[in-house]
């Protein structure tokens, strides 16, 4: 329910948004009303933008109920009333809407630096939109329900306990090479029982995606995610081209790293368990205990203070249960994102935190998601106009994680420690790179070869892997686990095409960090104007905004990789 901060106008106060019978007139009634003076517009889009963030936060909170508890047999109920019900009735009235704003006269009228980027997007899903594909869009979210819901029910027996493979990778950094192999096959053997089924899945969801882009008129499925993502600014190509750069410039780098690795563990050859342990035999990581996420909360907002005053208060706003959901447990979806409330202005971080190394920069990055919410919604009253592109939106949490690297004593008071948290970073920055062009890649070839069959695909996803090989990894005995690796990718399956942000927004946000260790201070006044603008401006111009190149070739790669390089020669070891 709004409270005193975010009051209504348009809205009744006591609106139930899970029943259609309340909502569609307050739409119609804006249908309906005219727009043809620029204040009647302007009135009619904030009351448009009011009704659209109560809905909007009603259905992510739906949504973060489903993923917080997967096993609930009544807040499935209630998060597939709305995916059913409510959702698929709301979008021919959005599409409804936006022909309306396009078709207002007065619409030219309105400031191009404000609503430019809003009218082509808007614009664009008009072009898209076919009501054909509603109900084939709420095939797709239950399908993608049953596959949180497969995913949620994994566990295992290990070490005496019952573990979600979340808080079983946490034995993945064990000095004891056969408790990381047996932690490791265990949970691979655990993902191969249900490989049919997310086969099976992916198939019906590539059926469904089929259609939709031919009810548009599109060839494949691709051209439309290109329009629905509103990716004005790159094409296939610049994808095509970040791999060949990644290709070049990161495997070399990633071979020597390898090499190191197997002569500190006196090992010819590496096996996919030896990836996380320490190469000196420390045992792993503990940067707070599992089992307080408290802790974990509590020091990242003293490393946000170290970093900006605005940044610690503005992280301490954000209270658990309201606005976070940290710990692993039976019954939650895997993974972690930031979901936008946008009525209450609230953000949610939710993630799956084991007390492992990792778990600190997964809070880093969702926090910096929740930053760029905050301020953009500070700053803008219309909703539509407070989401920058995602390629942007990851830059903002990517940011956080190097430069709230430089505070690791938080968490790891011992030198060594920080040393090595900070290690991890930059090597996982390495090598993350050619796993996003591995599954950015694959996605390309998955929706422009539409009809495939299950042995088509595993053979285009091992010669995309092949790629990216790193020749001193042995998989023998291994095939089937690397064969189907592919499918604990949640992105595959949730939001096809997005996971190129990663890649695009990672080598900005090197460039930032860059201009972080010359100007602190500087640096963090361009992020955080650049943050406040939302989605008012176009992809390019926030990299310019925020001090940074829009690129992602070679060019753009090879110095950052250099300076990431000589960074990890002055760490120890």
């Amino acid at each position: 329910m709004p409270t005193a901060t975010h009051t209504r106008a348009y809205v009744p106060i006591d609106l139930d948004p899970s029943d259609w019978g309340q909502l569609e007139p307050l739409y119609q009634a804006l249908l309906d009303r005219p727009t043809d003076s620029i204040e009647a517009l302007g009135q009619w889009l904030a009351d448009f933008s009011e009704l659209s963030a109560v809905v909007s936060e009603y259905g992510s909170r739906k949504n973060i109920d489903s993923a917080c508890h997967t096993d609930d047999a009544e807040i499935e109920k209630a998060y597939l009333h709305y995916v059913e019900h409510v959702a698929p009735k709301i979008k021919p009235m959005y599409f409804q809407m936006q022909k309306k704003l396009l078709s207002a006269a007065c619409h030219t009228e309105l400031d191009a630096k404000r609503f430019g980027v809003l009218v082509r997007e808007w614009r664009s899903s008009v072009e898209l939109f076919r009501q054909e594909n509603v109900p084939l869009q709420t095939q797709v979210a239950k399908l993608n329900n049953e596959y949180d819901k497969t995913i949620g029910a994994m566990t295992v027996e290990f070490d005496g306990q019952t573990l979600t493979l979340q808080q079983l990778s946490r034995y993945l950094e064990e000095p004891d090479r056969a408790k990381r192999e047996g932690a490791w096959r265990i949970s691979a053997e655990r993902r191969l029982e249900d490989r049919e089924k997310f086969d099976e899945l992916f198939d019906q969801m590539l059926g469904l995606r089929r259609q939709m882009a031919a009810n548009a008129g599109l060839a494949n499925y691709r051209d439309y995610m290109w329009k629905a993502m509103d990716r004005f600014d790159y094409t296939p190509k610049h994808c095509h081209d970040f791999a060949d750069a990644v290709e070049r410039v990161c495997m070399p780098v990633i071979e020597k790293m390898d090499g190191r690795r197997c002569a500190s563990l006196g090992l010819e050859t590496l096996r996919p368990w030896d990836l996380g342990v320490d190469v000196k035999g420390r045992g792993p990581l503990r940067p707070f205990d599992a089992g307080t996420p408290q802790e974990l909360v509590d020091k990242s907002a003293e490393v946000f203070r170290r970093v900006d005053a605005g940044l610690g208060e503005d992280f301490s706003t954000m209270k658990m249960g309201r606005n976070l959901d940290l710990e692993s447990r039976k019954g939650k979806r895997a993974g972690g994102f930031q979901s936008s409330l946008q009525e209450s202005k609230e953000p949610f971080i939710f993630m799956n935190a084991a007390g492992l190394d990792g778990d600190v920069r997964t809070m880093l990055h969702e926090a910096g998601h929740a930053f760029h919410f905050i301020w953009a919604a500070a700053d803008e009253p219309l909703m539509f106009l407070r989401h920058a592109p995602m390629e942007f939106c990851e830059v903002a949490s990517m940011s956080m994680e190097l430069i709230g690297a430089d505070h690791y004593d938080v968490f790891y008071p011992d030198d060594a420690d920080k040393a090595r948290a900070k290690r991890g970073l930059l090597e996982g920055i390495i090598t993350i790179l050619p796993w996003i062009a591995t599954i950015d890649q694959y996605q390309h070839w998955l929706y422009t070869n539409p009809d495939h069959t299950v042995e088509q695909r595993t053979e285009a996803w091992l010669s995309i892997l092949d790629r990216f090989k790193r020749s001193r990894i042995d998989w023998s005995g291994l095939d089937d686990v690397r064969a189907s690796m592919w499918q604990k990718q949640l992105h595959l399956y949730h939001v096809p095409f997005y996971y190129i942000e990663y890649g695009i927004a990672q080598l900005g946000a090197l460039q930032l960090w860059l201009a972080y260790r010359e100007d602190p201070g500087k640096a963090l006044s361009a992020y955080r104007g650049a943050l406040r603008l939302g989605g008012k401006r176009p992809l390019p111009e926030l990299f310019e905004a925020a001090g940074l190149r829009f690129d992602f070739t070679e060019a753009t790669l090879t110095p950052l990789m250099a300076a990431v390089g000589e960074e990890l020669d002055r760490l120890p070891e």
